[in-house]
């Protein structure tokens, strides 16, 4: 299985008065750990972008273990979950710099037509996507 791993410097402007990372921000953090995944299986979603097909967020799914502060540096995981041609759910670990796991989560995402915002198979119209997954997952194509 494939694992993207990209450090974050927690800047002074994501934390909250209690000098911990505001939780909106690791939504942001996703995403990060997300393109650096795809970027690191040969993707690009600008390139998809480009064809005028988004990806928009589903589903998201945060558990908070323990904060995160200014200064420090995270590590952000990523992979693969589960890819069913439609639908992607990328899993998400973030931990501090002592490798204590902070936050948990996952995202679901479908790709559409940005015009019209129906929904478009990944497998179909982006085989190279659909075999890429399916190599991430340890899966021969």
């Amino acid at each position: 299985m494939t694992i993207a791993e990209t450090k974050v410097k927690v800047r002074y402007q994501e934390t909250d008065q209690m000098g911990v990372v505001y939780h909106a921000n690791y939504l942001v953090w996703f995403e990060i750990g997300r393109t650096a995944f795809i970027e690191e299986l040969g993707l690009s979603y600008y390139e998809m972008e480009k064809q005028g097909i988004v990806a928009p967020v589903i589903d998201v799914q945060m558990s908070f273990k323990q904060p995160i502060r200014y200064g420090q540096e995270a590590s952000v995981k990523t992979w693969l979950e589960s890819y069913d041609g439609l639908r992607t759910t990328y899993a998400y670990q973030i931990s501090d710099p002592e490798g204590n796991i902070a936050v948990t989560g996952t995202s679901q995402h479908v790709i559409v037509k940005k015009d019209s915002f129906r929904p478009v198979s990944l497998r179909r119209s982006f085989p190279d996507w659909h075999r890429a997954y399916e190599k991430a997952f340890g899966v021969e194509v």
